[in-house]
């Protein structure tokens, strides 16, 4: 098969499904076509099947802002028809799923007909596609998908209670490369980190509001008063500057480190004891799935699609948005000795449940069915 994936090239959830899947997808001897406007993060070319196709912005002095969407559109036009792809996959609808529809208009113009399907991840339904000046352009391009996917049955159920959509929307959910995450210890790096065996936790996201960071410092100051802890900040974003100014308001700061972002995430959840994600909104929760496959338990807010993904009292604990208490009851009880094993071993059987090996041939079987559904 001869695969266009579309996506964000950066180190947020959609760019990395999409590219990890494209990863996938080379080395089961599919050919894939990247196409965006800078390289992916995670992507490298060890696979021949793999080809990248950079969308080129021109400048104009009549435009404020340049039409991406336009010149996106613009190339896949290009490369469908000369690379002679069977099939789109755009993540993250916005814009690309207007773009691949606009793109496909064209192509239809000459005779070429190429199925598209759109993966919903997340804020392209909660929170970007609501605005109304986005609405009525996501419903529409949604509903022209030849399929549609969403990374848990919260995101579907998102999409349907605020959308006008009238076709089948396919949950399949994120997945994780079990071979990069697993054996990565890496004792002289914790005990760089934590001296006099102090247990670990990490925090990892972009550093958005949405991500309650605070709420993080807050957990980690409660644990912090009654147990040697350190903490790990992973990522960067918006919100970083008032959260290095509240470690120092709390005095937490010695016991803090803000790593920025890093490619090899493996690295630093290997060596970590417990992962916190307090998030307001989380329609599938990629980094807590990363952690668990490091055998990382997890405390998490009980929102969107966490529950699908960390189990109460097995994997690690679930509560309520912002309540900073219950979580930070749970993850004392996860950090005694006497529980830590069993929560580890818990956390990583959960993450064997979303193997790329398991879920990479929900898409195979998906993309046949709807290239059957064009020939009929």
């Amino acid at each position: 098969m001869n695969i266009g994936i579309v996506c964000y090239p950066t180190y947020g959830g959609s760019g990395v499904v999409a590219t990890e899947l494209g990863k996938a997808l080379a080395k089961m001897g599919h050919k894939v076509h990247f196409i965006t406007y800078s390289q992916p993060t995670r992507l490298d070319f060890v696979n021949p099947n793999l080809y990248y196709h950079e969308v080129t912005i021109n400048t104009y002095p009549l435009f404020d802002y340049p039409p991406y969407e336009l010149a996106l559109s613009g190339k896949i036009v290009d490369v469908v028809k000369y690379e002679k792809l069977d099939l789109l996959h755009v993540h993250y609808a916005i814009p690309h799923a207007s773009a691949a529809y606009m793109a496909r208009e064209i192509l239809e113009t000459e005779g070429i007909y190429i199925p598209f399907i759109t993966t919903l991840h997340g804020t392209d339904i909660t929170l970007v596609g609501k605005d109304p000046s986005y609405e009525p352009v996501v419903t529409f391009s949604i509903n022209k998908s030849d399929g549609i996917t969403a990374v848990s049955e919260s995101l579907r159920k998102e999409t349907f209670d605020h959308f006008k959509i009238t076709k089948e929307i396919r949950v399949i959910p994120n997945f994780i490369d079990l071979s990069r995450f697993s054996k990565q210890k890496k004792d002289h790096f914790k005990k760089a980190i934590c001296p006099n065996d102090e247990k670990l936790i990490v925090h990892t996201s972009n550093f958005r509001k949405v991500k309650r960071v605070e709420d993080v410092l807050t957990v980690f100051k409660n644990i912090r008063d009654i147990m040697p802890v350190k903490l790990l900040l992973v990522g960067d974003g918006p919100e970083r500057m008032i959260i290095e100014n509240m470690c120092r308001e709390l005095g937490t700061c010695d016991d803090i480190r803000f790593l920025g972002k890093l490619e090899h995430i493996e690295e630093v959840l290997s060596v970590s004891d417990l992962f916190v994600m307090p998030s307001e909104k989380e329609s599938f929760g990629l980094a807590a799935l990363e952690a668990m496959a490091c055998e990382v338990p997890v405390i998490s807010s009980n929102t969107g699609g966490l529950p699908e993904l960390n189990q109460h009292g097995i994997t690690g604990f679930l509560s309520n948005v912002g309540d900073v208490e219950d979580m930070t009851k749970n993850a004392l009880f996860i950090l005694q000795d006497e529980n830590l094993p069993r929560f580890k071993k818990a956390a990583l059987k959960r993450a064997e449940d979303f193997s790329i090996d398991k879920i990479l041939p929900l898409y195979e079987n998906f993309y046949e069915e709807i290239l059957v559904a064009q020939k009929v």
